[in-house]
């Protein structure tokens, strides 16, 4: 009888949890094949919680290495140095990090100096400029150096990849993780009428309109890029189109970062269309994404989930390391610039055509069988 590899999920935040939580489960579903662990560093503690917890998962290890006040170098050190004891003392056969954070990168690293293959989950994404996004393109290439297997979620970030001169036979293009807790999250909330009954009470807590008939526009911002001019520039394009659509609705769940709330506290706080509230679970955060109208952000996944969805992405970075649904035409570029904002909500907002034809258009992250994919490839390595 062949023995199971032991296969350890290494994650920190939430959206390595949301991205790798279907595969946990997918692992632990083939329980003849594999021993499955899950390391948090907990590199972000409670929104990490909040995403285990939705997803049902108790960690194997839990680092516990958030503090505050930590920078990158104090981040990067503590998951290399925990992830030396930790390799030491459960010797995992195969690693599994996933996309671009400093826990990957760390963790990468520690299992190259150990001796244990990484298996990279979202592999290949790139803008080709390393500080832009900063340091995740960093942490990205650096990652895929030491990487033995890589999941690239498309053909682009395969190509991306073999112009590293990655070896094609150690490259998959499986779909993006993702889609399939996207689509795990809405039908469990579709198919379970008291958590849509708890998750609708949650949303109707937070924002003071009726959010499944009204038109607003879902805002998501916290890139370290944008800090000090770039959320100026954001917050006052948000200002001008809250006064010339009094009947839309703004909601931004702010980051709890201090350089995100202040400028958006300072420069939207008391507008009567705009509603600045908390960080949202993703579980009702998905289920608000659902009703969008459109998606203003800087953040990553949400340029993949959204598309699954039919709403239109406004991009608030001059780059993208997922160029796919640009090209797609589901997303757009706008960077953090008052006047692309305001010019192309408005195009979307009063062109059924312009929006339509966003809407409609192809995703290219996959159908929801990623982690099947994934699963499927490590029982054959």
């Amino acid at each position: 009888m062949n023995r199971k590899k032991k296969v350890m999920l290494v994650f920190g935040t939430r959206p390595e949890a949301i991205k790798m939580a279907p595969l946990y489960h997918a692992l632990r579903r083939h329980d003849d094949d594999f021993e499955t662990l899950a390391c948090v560093t907990a590199q972000h503690r409670q929104m990490l919680d909040q995403v285990l917890q939705t997803f049902d998962i108790t960690p194997d290890i839990d680092m516990n290495l958030m503090k505050s006040g930590q920078d990158l170098f104090d981040v990067t050190a503590a998951v290399l140095l925990g992830m030396r004891d930790v390799i030491q003392r459960e010797r995992p056969d195969l690693l599994l990090v996933h996309g671009d954070t400093t826990t990957t990168l760390a963790t990468a690293m520690a299992g190259f100096y150990a001796g244990v293959p990484v298996g990279h989950v979202e592999a290949g994404l790139r803008t080709h400029d390393v500080s832009a996004p900063f340091p995740e393109e960093f942490n990205r290439q650096v990652a895929g150096k030491v990487t033995r297997w890589h999941f690239a979620p498309t053909a682009v970030s395969r190509q991306n990849l073999l112009d590293e001169h990655v070896p094609d036979d150690r490259i998959s293009v499986t779909g993006n993780t993702v889609i399939d807790a996207l689509m795990w999250v809405l039908a469990r909330i579709d198919g379970d009428s008291d958590r849509r009954a708890h998750v609708t009470a949650l949303l109707e807590g937070r924002l003071p309109f009726n959010w499944r008939t009204t038109r607003f526009v879902l805002i998501t911002g916290h890139r370290r890029e944008n800090f000090g001019g770039g959320f100026l520039q954001i917050c006052e394009a948000l200002r001008e189109l809250a006064s010339i659509y009094p009947d839309v609705r703004f909601v931004y769940p702010v980051h709890l970062n201090p350089n995100v709330q202040q400028p958006v506290n300072e420069i939207l706080s008391g507008l009567a269309n705009v509603h600045l509230v908390a960080p949202i679970d993703y579980e009702p955060f998905v289920y608000l994404l659902k009703h969008a109208y459109l998606v203003l952000t800087d953040s990553g996944g949400i340029q993949e989930e959204a598309p699954s969805l039919g709403k239109p992405v406004l991009v608030m970075r001059d780059v993208t390391e997922r160029p796919e649904a640009v090209a797609a035409g589901t997303v757009r570029l706008v960077g953090a610039n008052r006047q692309r904002i305001v010019d192309h909500v408005r195009e979307l907002l009063d062109s059924e055509a312009a929006y339509q034809s966003m809407a409609h258009a192809h995703n290219p992250y996959g159908d929801g069988q990623a982690c099947g994919r994934i699963v499927d490839l490590l029982k054959r390595i």
